[in-house]
């Protein structure tokens, strides 16, 4: 499977979410051979869960697999994975991530390439676009999905969760 192939598959998962009420992210896995193992989105809002994140919603939707299967895969996902996710790709022997885009958040890009996995950045114009929608419409789901506490700020200078 190609990089344009696997993205495509990717953005219609994080579509589908953004239409559930989710934050739009997407991911699909795909095995050295070019076969999807597993797609899915994420799914926080819709499951009331702190770890169904885009990728390790495709990883959960690939089944029980072997490490074996994992070696060579590539990991496609609309936006930057979070440290939980790259967490994730780390731990299953993912060699490859290729991402949509990276400019609304930047996540554990460095950390994969220092561990000696492949990062490909494509820098998605329509994934871009969902993303910025989806923060603006709704900012408190954003926060919460990358575990950012809003603040209020005082006119003394000192801050206090909202």
């Amino acid at each position: 499977m190609d990089d344009k192939a696997g993205l495509a598959i990717t953005f219609e998962e994080a579509k589908t979410s953004y239409q559930e009420g989710g934050i739009p992210i997407g991911a699909a896995l795909v095995s050295c051979t070019g076969e999807l193992l597993g797609r899915g989105h994420n799914m926080r809002v819709q499951l009331g869960s702190p770890i169904h994140h885009g990728e390790t919603s495709a990883l959960f939707n690939s089944g029980r697999l072997p490490a074996s299967a994992y070696a060579g895969s590539t990991m496609y996902t609309t936006l930057s994975p979070c440290d939980m996710c790259t967490g994730a790709c780390l731990l299953y022997g993912i060699s490859r991530v290729v991402i949509g885009e990276n400019r609304t958040f930047l996540g554990g890009e460095a950390y994969l390439r220092q561990r000696g996995v492949e990062v490909v950045v494509l820098d998605d114009v329509p994934c871009r676009e969902l993303m910025e929608r989806f923060i603006q419409e709704s900012p408190e789901l954003w926060n919460e999905d990358i575990g950012v506490e809003e603040r209020v700020y005082s006119k003394e200078g000192t801050t206090r969760p909202t």
